[in-house]
């Protein structure tokens, strides 16, 4: 993943002192770089200080930053001191990327006017300046907070998260691979409505794919060379030759059309077809994709495919999307989430075992093969998903974690047990909202810096399901 790259600026106002920016540049800077990204500064000569406080530097600022554009994901406005906020509303109104709101704290016994900085207070002027420009802004806590203080590597990490979902998903391609599962209306989705947020939609016919399939021939590099890698990701000792080359064939042609179309995520129509012609099920490669990195949902759930995005780009690790798919015993905030097998097997406690899918076998045995069976490993967990309504998209976010308590043997697939605070009542609203049988679950607490990009920067519809 490219490091992520902030535009720092920092703010002054004459009668404050102004010997304190010098500090807070060379602060920023090092705390930045110690954190592991980059940053672009403007040149302490080009400005008083360095910094910007009245309109002219802001305009100054503000075309520095547009020679720059592309160069950086968010801006870090530093406040070492109480700011004008007329400089920084004109440097930053068409920044048009995320702004972290950085001020410093005051000292005890450093409270004369020499060294008091009152930022504190200078804050709130800059944010309600900036709401009323409609400039969006990030603030985290505490309200104030030194650079290089351990919790503002906190809150540098989350902006980071935040930056990188808001640049992510602004715009990007997502390959659609076959039409609506027949049976499977819930997963319906408005391809106009993803436009107006960035979400390009290609679509693909699935004849076309098994067309491409079928010209393969066993012995072509890619082919062999990708049936060599199925084999070294997880255990396809189950799986007869010839259908273990048909599963690579299918993940080379995908391979192309990802390239092709530069896809950044994709859905696929994994049955019946599949089944039926190629005698294969498609979980494994779904796995494998998920695990280096390109999201891959299943069943033509489009939406599922948006939030696990999402997610990968927050956390940097892989997602997965799962059915809600069963009680687990009496205990009403535990439920099963599985799916047939396209989960990465990073999120899993070991090697899977590819198998003939089960569901298929019962009625027409030899059509299955490629179900990546296991079980999800223990971690905490952010669940997500979304739908397109009314010209809207809607979206929601909550917290769990997967735990190691036993399923039996016999249950097929790849799950895991999920414990969700209150997750009856969590339920309930899901239904209420016409949300569908599938979630979606990314590694770690992402809940805020999820809630912050879709808010404030991607203006999704937010459907709270914690309250």
């Amino acid at each position: 993943m490219k490091k992520t790259t902030f535009a720092l600026f920092f703010g002054n106002r004459g009668f404050m002192p102004a010997e304190l920016i010098k500090g807070a540049r060379e602060d920023m800077q090092k705390v930045v770089k110690e954190a592991g990204y980059d940053y672009i500064i403007m040149d302490e000569n080009a400005t008083r200080y360095g910094a910007v406080e009245t309109r002219d530097e802001g305009l100054l600022y503000h075309d520095w930053l547009k020679s720059h554009e592309g160069e950086y994901d968010g801006v870090i406005l530093c406040m070492p001191i109480f700011i004008d906020e007329n400089g920084a509303a004109t440097a930053l109104q068409d920044a048009n990327v995320p702004i972290l709101m950085q001020a410093y704290p005051d000292e005890m016994g450093k409270m004369d006017f020499k060294h008091r900085r009152d930022a504190f207070c200078g804050k709130f002027s800059v944010t309600d300046v900036f709401s009323q420009y409609k400039i969006p802004f990030t603030v985290l806590k505490p309200h104030v907070v030194d650079p290089l203080s351990p919790k503002f590597k906190e809150n540098l990490d989350e902006f980071a998260a935040i930056c990188r979902v808001v640049k992510g998903m602004r715009r990007f391609n997502l390959g659609c691979i076959g039409a609506r599962t027949t049976a499977f209306k819930t997963v319906r989705f408005d391809e106009v409505t993803l436009q107006r947020y960035g979400i390009n939609v290609e679509s693909f016919d699935l004849s076309e794919l098994i067309f491409k399939v079928e010209k393969l021939e066993d012995d072509n590099e890619l082919v062999l060379a990708k049936a060599e890698r199925l084999k070294n990701y997880t255990n396809c000792s189950l799986v007869p030759n010839k259908n273990l080359l048909t599963l690579a064939k299918i993940s080379v042609v995908i391979d192309e059309y990802i390239e092709t179309y530069h896809l950044d995520a994709i859905t696929l129509r994994c049955w019946n077809e599949l089944e039926t012609i190629l005698r294969v099920c498609p979980c494994v490669l779904l796995s494998e994709l998920n695990d280096r990195g390109i999201v891959a949902s299943c069943e033509i759930d489009l939406c599922s495919a948006i939030t696990m995005r999402a997610m990968n780009l927050a956390s940097g690790l892989p997602t997965a999307c799962l059915d809600w798919n069963n009680n687990y015993g009496d205990d009403e905030n535990k439920v099963i989430l599985f799916h047939c097998g396209p989960v990465a097997q990073t999120l899993m406690t070991g090697k899977g075992m590819v198998t003939e899918h089960k569901m298929f076998a019962k009625t027409d045995p030899g059509s299955g093969w490629g179900s990546n069976e296991g079980r999800i490993k223990d971690f905490k967990f952010t669940f997500s998903n979304c739908k397109t309504e009314d010209g809207k998209l809607y979206i929601y976010e909550s917290l769990g974690e997967f735990t190691k308590d036993n399923i039996e043997k016999e249950f097929f697939g790849c799950g895991g047990v999920a414990l969700i605070p209150d997750l009856q009542n969590k339920l309930i609203k899901l239904a209420r909202n016409g949300f569908k049988h599938h979630t979606t679950v990314g590694v770690g607490n992402m809940k805020d810096i999820l809630d912050e990009a879709f808010k404030t920067y991607l203006h999704y519809e937010v459907i709270d399901i914690d309250k």
